[in-house]
């Protein structure tokens, strides 16, 4: 992992928290991995980040007060509005980052984008994320108070997905980590 990588991560994670949204949200995927460290005490093996996606849950999008223009908040750090899918899920792109939102799926689901106006973004619905927002953990980290899956909730979630993937490549690496 460059350290510019992380460098933009934190700077990213700073800006969320000053608008006052981090508090929000949940670091989900393999940019927990660096921030676990914080919670084993012990000289924990954990595997290499091998990833430039950083994923947001947004477990109750209902219970997000305010208006903050997070794709305008990221722009003078160089990230750039895309979209991914056939439906057009938003994402900031960024040469050494993606940032995406994530929303747990309900119901039968849809494939149709979720609409968050608080946050100016739309994000995805994919099942079993509840799984995660049931027992989370606060870190604190370089002045950050980070929400994370709990650890077993985690290596847990990685096992059912690398099950369900279509991809033979991403499920090996959601094994790994």
């Amino acid at each position: 992992m460059e350290k510019s990588q992380y460098d933009l991560c934190l700077e990213v994670l700073k800006r969320l928290n000053a608008a006052g949204v981090l508090n929000q949200l949940i670091l989900i995927g393999s940019w927990c991995l660096p921030f676990y460290k914080e919670y084993f005490t012990d000289d924990a093996h954990l595997p290499a980040l091998k990833t430039r996606d950083i994923d947001f849950l947004i477990a109750s999008p209902s219970k997000i007060r305010g208006k903050t223009d997070i794709p305008e908040l990221l722009k003078d750090l160089g990230f750039i509005v895309g979209f991914k899918g056939s439906k057009g899920y938003i994402r900031l792109e960024h040469p050494l980052l993606i940032v995406e939102f994530l929303v747990p799926e309900k119901g039968k689901g849809t494939d149709e984008p979720i609409k968050i106006p608080q946050l100016s973004i739309n994000a995805q619905s994919l099942r079993f994320l509840n799984f995660i927002t049931e027992d989370t953990i606060e870190i604190e980290s370089d002045g950050l108070n980070l929400k994370l899956p709990h650890p077993i909730r985690f290596a847990l979630h990685k096992i059912i997905v690398s099950q369900r993937r279509s991809k033979p490549d991403k499920a090996v690496k959601d094994k790994d980590i």
